[in-house]
Parts: structure tokens; C-alpha cells; sequence
């Protein structure tokens, strides 16, 4: 199986962790040889309720039982879209009421993008340095970051970058701005939080000139930080809210989200404003309907932040400088990239998978399941603290 990974499926990076998994289960992956493995990581954040969880389990085969792909997306009226989409709503602001389902959160980016540009008449993009929002060419042309862009140039034109928590760059926002598009709480930067309502100020600066804020919660969405939606904690509602990952459950999605008016200009001028084939599917969306009743309906959210306080009990040590985040979306901060790496890969070999972050070297990446129990939080806060203690320096 090894050989036949390298040969046949295309690679990201010229040293993938390559470890071959069998089965999951909770907070565990098991590889081939039955040898289990802590999960820190969720998938990178996109497994909220663990592994096979049983009611998401349940709900994806009740729904194959029913019928999969019958039309594309807005077509047909179909009940797990549906319940999903108002779930959504019932649990947002009255402003954010009509949800696009697609099928990854970077396929949402572009629709978000592609609506700023549809309401506003305008062109311009205003992101932030050190933002990653996906990987496709438009969520890629708002990646704050050269070194990753720079191969597949040109892009899309007229894009223009903000320092995150910048209150000097805020004059950058005009009447020529489409949208501000930034991460609620930066992911690949670092974990950054917005500091000093940053993201009010942004907000009130967006409305000024007439322009959107797009906020990317398809990390810190679907209760990873202890409220459902990151942007919770600062006080500030987006135009347009863009979510993925946990919210399918282990399955593959995304949304935008907006107001009735801004989504009916998807619907005609042209018409077909945005389309997909598979966004929306009825296994996906039954699995994300089954995540999203549980962790609004369980006790989850609260929970996080007490382990949020745990981890960061446990994991006090010279070579930890601060644990950014918040609620379980946390990274250590290390001081290096080689202890960075080093304690992720020695992790792996003592039965622990942690992970990097993409632009932040000196980062590992802290991202269970929600489900976690206080003392699998334990045992991994162990591992960790055992490995720095015995790290070559």
C-alpha cells in the first residue's frame, strides 16, 4: 500500500507523514498494525465530534437508504439541505439568514468573493498578510502569503493586503473596496486573535465606504472556540459568513452565508450567479445537520472552554512561549521550527498526532475532536510534556 501511495496518488509535500490508517474511532486512529493514536489534530479541525461518531454515522446511512446525488444544487427540494440551511439560520443573526451549501470551504471563499463583487459593483479585495483562505485561484489570490502564490501567477488583479489588527491600515478600505476578507481568528498565521475590537473597527470602516466583511470561520466555526461561531466572542457580524470543515462531521463541505437581498443577486443578472453540482449533497448535508444539532443541543461548547483551561495548565514548559487561541483551536508556540517538527514527529512515534500550522514554523497545532474527554486531554498533555523535557535542543 505504501509503494502504491507514492505511485499512484499525487502528493502535497515531498515528505507526507505516511502513516496508514485502518480504522478510527472517537479520539483515535488506528494504523495497520493496531497501533493506536491519540488525535490532537480532528482532522485539521474538520471532525468535531470525533471519529464515527454514532449519530452522524446513523444519519449518513439513513440517508443512503434514501436516495445520493439526484440533481444539482437549488434545484430539487431536498429535507437534509433544507433542515440544514435552517439550523443555520436559527442559530445565526437575523441578518445572515440564506446559506449556499458547496463542497469545501474554499469553494465558499470564491462564492463569498464572487457575491461581494455582484452587490457592490466593484473589484477590489482587501485581505489580510499571513491569511489563507484555500487554495483554488481566487481564495488563493487572497492568500496573504508571497512564497505560496508566486508559482502560479498572475492571479486575480486588484487585490490589496492589511496588516491583522492594524488599526493604521484601516484607511486602505475605500470606495473602490468590493470586501474585507479575513479569518475571524488567523489560522495559518498562528492563531491570531483579533486584539482592541479590531474587527468592529473593520466593520464599522466597511460600512462607511459602502463596502462587505467577509469573516472565514471554516476553522474557528462549529463551536471550536467555544461558542458556535468565533465571531461570537468580538461582538462583530459579518455581510457574508464563510464556514467548512467541522461543519460536515468528517465529511467534505462548505457555506456562505448572507442576507435574503445579497443572495438573491446569485439568482439572475446573470442567472446561474453561482452553481455546483455536488454542494448540497443529501449524505453531506444529512451528516452536517447531525454535527450541528449535537454540538447546539449537548453541553460541547461549554466544555471546550474547560479544556481549553486544562491544556493550558498542563502544558506549562520552558520550551512552550504562549499557547495561542482559543477554546480547542490552539497552537504552541515553540522556540524554533526544529522543535516545532521534532515534537510533532516524536508525538507520532509515542502514539500522539499533533500537527504544523502552514505559515507559523515555530507553531504545533492543538485541534482535538470536541468529544475529547478530560483525561485522553491528559494523556496527550503527558506525551507532550514528556517529549519536551527529553528534546534536543
Amino acid at each position: 500500500m505504501r509503494s502504491d501511495f507514492f505511485k499512484y496518488q499525487a502528493q502535497t509535500s515531498p515528505h507526507p507523514l505516511g502513516m496508514e490508517i485502518d480504522h478510527a474511532k472517537g479520539s483515535y486512529i488506528f494504523d495497520t498494525k493496531n497501533n493506536a493514536y491519540l488525535d490532537f489534530v480532528a482532522g485539521v479541525s474538520a471532525c468535531p465530534l470525533g471519529h464515527n461518531h454514532p449519530k452522524v454515522v446513523s444519519a449518513i446511512k439513513e440517508q443512503l437508504d434514501k436516495y445520493m446525488h439526484v440533481m444539482v444544487y437549488g434545484e430539487y427540494i431536498q429535507t437534509p439541505a433544507v433542515a440544514l440551511t435552517k439550523l443555520l439560520a436559527k442559530n445565526l443573526p437575523e441578518s445572515l439568514s440564506k446559506t449556499y451549501l458547496t463542497n469545501s470551504g474554499t469553494e465558499a471563499i470564491e462564492g463569498a468573493l464572487k457575491l461581494a463583487k455582484r452587490a457592490t459593483g466593484r473589484s477590489e479585495l482587501i485581505a489580510a498578510n499571513k491569511a489563507y483562505h484555500g487554495n483554488t485561484m481566487g481564495a488563493m489570490s487572497v492568500m496573504g502569503f508571497e512564497e505560496r502564490k508566486q508559482a502560479f501567477r498572475p492571479l486575480l488583479p486588484d487585490v490589496t493586503f492589511i496588516d491583522f489588527n492594524s488599526n493604521q491600515d484601516l484607511s486602505k478600505i475605500t470606495t473602490k473596496t468590493a470586501c474585507v476578507i479575513l479569518e475571524t481568528i488567523q489560522g495559518g498565521a498562528g492563531f491570531i486573535e483579533p486584539k482592541n475590537n479590531y474587527l468592529l473597527k473593520v466593520k464599522k470602516r466597511c460600512i462607511e465606504v459602502g463596502a462587505l466583511l467577509i469573516l472565514d470561520e471554516i476553522q474557528p466555526g462549529i463551536g471550536r472556540t467555544g461558542k458556535l461561531f468565533g465571531f461570537e466572542h468580538y461582538d462583530c457580524v459579518p455581510d457574508i459568513l464563510v464556514t467548512g470543515k467541522g461543519l460536515g462531521g468528517g465529511m467534505p463541505i462548505g457555506a456562505f452565508t448572507a442576507s435574503n437581498a445579497l443572495m438573491e443577486l446569485l439568482q439572475d443578472k446573470p442567472k446561474l450567479g453561482h452553481i455546483t453540482t455536488f454542494g448540497g449533497h443529501p449524505v453531506i448535508a444529512a451528516s452536517a445537520l447531525a454535527t450541528l444539532r449535537e454540538i447546539t443541543e449537548s453541553r460541547l461548547m461549554q466544555q471546550t472552554i474547560e479544556k481549553e483551561e486544562l491544556i493550558k495548565s498542563l502544558l506549562v514548559h520552558p520550551l512552550i512561549q504562549e499557547i495561542r487561541g482559543k477554546g480547542l483551536m490552539l497552537a504552541l508556540i515553540t522556540p524554533s521550527e526544529a522543535i516545532a517538527t521534532a515534537l510533532i514527529l516524536k508525538a507520532q512515534n509515542n502514539g500522539l498526532i499533533l500537527f504544523w500550522l502552514l505559515f507559523e514554523p515555530k507553531a504545533v497545532r492543538i485541534t482535538p475532536p470536541l468529544t475529547i474527554s478530560k483525561n485522553e486531554i491528559k494523556i496527550g498533555c503527558y506525551i507532550i510534556m514528556d517529549i519536551l523535557n527529553n528534546i534536543d535542543e
